[in-house]
């Protein structure tokens, strides 16, 4: 059985994207809507949006000043 929650987080994210992208603009094209949505995922999103479970700073930020609390994405065995 699923836990209410489990979704929470794809909600909040794409409640973000309509509001900060898609409400913004039209685009002539699905492939210049979907090059748009891969930039602001990859260049805004992720790299420079502060996370409340970085204590508030953005990716970027908290790598730069915490090198050793990077954690390997290698599988463990």
């Amino acid at each position: 059985m699923g836990d209410p929650y489990d979704n929470a987080v794809a909600v909040s994210f794409w409640a973000r994207v309509q509001t900060e992208l898609l409400d913004r603009q039209r685009w002539r094209t699905r492939v210049e809507l979907a090059n748009a949505i891969l930039e602001y995922i990859e260049g805004f999103y992720n790299r420079h949006r502060r996370h409340s479970a970085l204590h508030y700073m953005s990716p970027i930020h908290f790598e730069t000043t915490h090198p050793s609390n990077l954690v390997s994405s290698s599988p463990s065995p």
